[in-house]
């Protein structure tokens, strides 16, 4: 079995990607651990760097909205309460 891998930082956490042969097609997922589960889907592609580019994006994409959210609404000042 082929299986390709790519590391990628995205805020300022490394992640390793592999990327197998699925027929037709190349699957990208994290990289499994011992003892830590894993939920996320899997992103497709025609190529091995198509199918990692996917999933990366998606990662990004999420972080940077989970950054947006964290962030405090610009009409209110740090440390003071939600209204």
């Amino acid at each position: 079995m082929t299986v390709h891998c790519f590391e990628e930082t995205i805020g300022e956490r490394a992640f390793e990607i592999e990327v197998f042969d699925a027929g037709n097609r190349w699957r990208a997922q994290l990289r499994r651990r011992p003892g830590i589960p894993t939920a996320m889907m899997p992103f497709y592609g025609a190529s091995p760097a198509e199918a990692a580019h996917r999933l990366i994006d998606w990662m990004r994409r999420a972080h940077e909205r989970q950054v947006a959210v964290a962030a405090p609404s610009p009409r209110t000042k740090p440390g003071s309460p939600l209204v």
